[in-house]
Formats: C-alpha cells, structure tokens, sequence
C-alpha cells in the first residue's frame, strides 16, 4: 500500500472507489431520487480521479494515458450533465459520454502501462460502450439501465477500476 501515501494517489483511488460502488448502486435502485444522488456521487469522485490520473501521468510522461484519463473526465463530465434528468431524458447525454468512456478506455488500455488483466477489462468494456453508444446514435432509445447492454458492461467498467485501484497501490 506504499503507493496511497501519494496523496493523488489516495485521492484518485477514494474517487474510483466511489465511482465503483456509487455507480453500481445507480444502476441498481429503481427510485429516481436516490439514483439521480448514487450517480451524482459516482460521477463527481469519477471526473475527480480522472483529472488526478490525467495530470499524474502527464508528470510522469505518459502522454497517451494521460490524454485518456483527461477524456475520461470530460466524458463522466458530459454524462453527469443529464444525471438529474432521469434515464430517460439523459439518453443523448449518456450515448456521448459512453461514446467518450470507450474512447478514453482504449487510450487507456491499448498502451503497455497498466497490468495485461486490467487493460483486457478495460478493452472488453470499451467494446461494449461502444456497442451501446451506436445502437443510441443510430436512433434507439438506450437507457443507462437497459439490460443486456449496457447494464453488464457496468462490472468490467468496475473491474477496470478496481485495477487501477490495485496498481495505484502497488507503486513505490
């Protein structure tokens, strides 16, 4: 755990934390109010980790990866601003926030720098946010809790994180 004493570490790892726990708990409730709070939640610590990853790893000099957790917060971004809308009316939001997820997903998981493991879930996830998002831009109405999809690209997403998490705490 030497790596959370890094204070963007710790605060990175609090965010997809709560975006892991905060946005599987969305997805489950059927009760509007305290759906529209568990995103709120789980897009704020998100967007969070996110800018803290970007800026990190541009320190560190690896541009690519960088560049996909700064399009990562910008696509929680672009998805929270219909959050308060309810699934329904947050249909174009959520097709071009998940359009951006996959993008930043495989920025993130195509280079060599996290484990083989955590990038196969975030490449799996990537794929199916991309499946979702053209079956929105191509007209039908998705909602974020449609099952098949999107709702069982949620745990690869979480899994995604949780790797983070994991080698977030592995640095020295």
């Amino acid at each position: 755990m030497a790596g959370l004493k890094d204070p963007v570490n710790a605060l990175a790892t609090i965010g997809l934390a709560l975006g892991g726990v905060f946005g599987m708990a969305g997805t489950m409730t059927s009760d509007p109010n305290l759906q529209a709070l568990a995103w709120a939640i789980d897009g704020s610590g998100l967007v969070m980790a996110s800018a803290l990853l970007a800026l990190k790893f541009h320190r560190k000099g690896s541009e690519i990866v960088a560049a996909g957790f700064l399009v990562f917060a910008i696509a929680e971004g672009v998805i929270m601003s219909g959050t308060a809308a309810g699934p329904s009316a947050s249909v174009s939001s959520f097709g071009a926030g998940i359009a951006l997820w996959a993008t930043a997903l495989l920025v993130i998981s195509i280079p060599r720098h996290f484990p083989t493991w955590v990038r196969a879930f975030g490449i799996v996830a990537a794929v199916l946010f991309l499946v979702t998002a053209a079956r929105i831009f191509s007209g039908e109405q998705v909602l974020p809790t449609a099952s098949p999809l999107p709702f069982f690209a949620y745990p690869f997403l979480v899994a995604t994180f949780a790797g983070w998490i994991w080698s977030l705490s592995r640095e020295s």
